[in-house]
């Protein structure tokens, strides 16, 4: 497996070169590529585990090859359609400078400098979104999981019996149950799924209009579950929904959690870094009040998959949910003071040096330069939502954050109509498979009362406003040629 110094120096020349190209070229590659599974798998071969090695180089050009022309690429100006961003290539750079040193990241004593670049880096992320001060945590895959280890530790903190020993079955135990919005995303479900409380546990708060929690309807299903002798224990608030990326109320639900004594949890995953921009929501400061707040990096802080980020305002809550010391750990012998030990603070004990392509991106661009590059998000998504409700065939529905979602509506349909409600959800289905099929652009869709809806978020450096004519090019076209067949 070894690689003599002057060969890896010239196979990574020949890589890094390749890599630059295929940057250099991005924007005018499909953003999909058209080849079906049967194309891919014979692409890549059905042959068995090979008996005898290869060369390197041939195995690394295939490699490059394959990925350049049959990947769905994230970074593109005109990939819309999911909140996995543009990847800084300093990112690129910073995952093979953490592959070549290779520390697990579980304990300070394997990973002393990766371990307090790691601690750095989450107080940076703590500081960027206004988290409360002497916040901690630690780096994760990504939302989900972002998500479920401040689910966890909420558990941990909240049951009012030896959770952890006795478990959730004990005699003693009540019933716990959280409340999120009937916009939260899936990751709710798991957590109470993996926690052994099960999806019953959770409250879907119905919202309102603008798809934000009513605090009214939490208020009161807090108070019949209390009456029903079960334990409320914690509350998400949302900071940018998937399908529109609406804020909660966070500023309500914090006081509501304060005085019912419940742990206050934001999913902040997408929409946490839009603090930094004026005139974004003013309910994104209410983050400073949270218990535990879920950010990814990989989203709107443009670094390379994966990377999220489980803030909490006091490290004992973590490791009062993860920490076990086994006698064949001996982690803080010697050390006066040690930093974090990352194996207490979450599921992992071997991590890999996630941070460090956090790190590296934080200090490039620095706080004003994610400002400006979020704001310009925000711009594009509402002139592309100007766009749609300008043309005489595109309803535009919502714009929040850097979220867009509107349908195509072929000339002399009535989208107002009840009629129209089911012709027009398969229309626009075969419209967004057409359009990202097409390669042009890639955006989702959103379902919003009943209605099937486009949708497009720019978490993208690399999008400018000729990238939006482009979309709602594509839409039209796909719309015209369907509503005709």
């Amino acid at each position: 497996m070894e690689l003599a110094p002057p060969d890896f120096r010239r196979l990574g020349h020949i890589l890094v070169d390749h890599i630059a190209d295929f940057l250099e070229t991005l924007p005018s590659r499909p953003v999909v590529p058209a080849l079906s599974p049967a194309d891919l798998h014979q692409r890549v071969g059905r042959t068995g585990l090979p008996a005898e090695g290869a060369p390197p180089d041939e195995i690394l050009n295939r490699a490059a090859r394959l990925l350049f022309e049959a990947s769905v690429f994230n970074g593109h100006p005109r990939f819309m359609g999911y909140i996995t961003s543009s990847a800084a290539p300093i990112g690129a750079l910073a995952e093979l400078l953490a592959a070549a040193v290779n520390p697990n990241c579980g304990g300070f004593a394997l990973s002393p400098v990766a371990t307090v670049i790691e601690e750095q880096t989450v107080a940076w992320i703590a500081e960027l979104v206004g988290a409360a001060p002497g916040s901690s945590g630690l780096l994760v895959s990504g939302g989900n999981m972002a998500n479920i280890v401040g689910f966890w530790a909420a558990r941990a903190a909240k049951a009012t019996w030896p959770m952890r020993t006795d478990g959730i079955g004990a005699a003693s135990a009540p019933r716990m149950t959280a409340y999120c919005s009937a916009e939260t995303h899936t990751w709710v479900q798991k957590a109470a799924d993996l926690s052994g409380l099960g999806t019953d546990a959770v409250r879907w708060i119905p919202v309102d209009r603008d798809q934000r929690m009513r605090v009214d309807e939490l208020r009161a299903q807090i108070a019949a579950d209390r009456a029903a002798g079960l334990l409320p224990f914690l509350v998400v608030g949302t900071a940018g929904t998937v399908a529109t990326g609406a804020v909660d109320p966070l500023e309500e639900i914090a006081d509501v959690c304060e005085a019912e004594g419940l742990w206050f949890h934001v999913d902040g995953a997408y929409g946490a870094p839009a603090v930094l921009v004026a005139g974004a929501p003013r309910d994104l400061a209410a983050m400073r009040r949270a218990d535990s707040i879920a950010v990814d990096p990989h989203k709107w802080l443009y670094a390379p998959l994966e990377a999220g980020c489980t803030l909490v305002r006091d490290a004992s809550y973590l490791r009062g949910a993860f920490s076990y010391t086994p006698d064949y750990y001996h982690f803080h012998e010697g050390v006066v003071e040690p930093p974090p030990n990352y194996y207490e603070y979450g599921p992992q004990n071997s991590r890999g040096f996630r941070a460090l392509k956090v790190w590296m991106g934080l200090q490039q661009v620095g706080r004003d330069g994610y400002a400006r590059m979020i704001d310009e998000d925000m711009r594009l998504s509402r002139e592309l939502f100007a766009l749609a409700r300008a043309h005489p065939e595109i309803e535009a529905v919502t714009q929040s954050l850097s979220i867009a979602t509107f349908r195509y509506v072929p000339p002399g349909v009535d989208p107002e109509s009840p009629a129209s409600l089911e012709p027009l959800n398969r229309l626009n289905e075969r419209v967004l498979e057409r359009v990202q099929a097409g390669g042009t652009a890639f955006v989702s869709n959103a379902m919003l009362n009943g209605r099937f809806l486009l949708r497009s978020c720019i978490v993208n450096f690399r999008t400018d406003s000729s990238d939006l004519h482009l979309v709602i090019d594509a839409v039209v076209a796909a719309g015209r040629a369907l509503s005709k067949s």
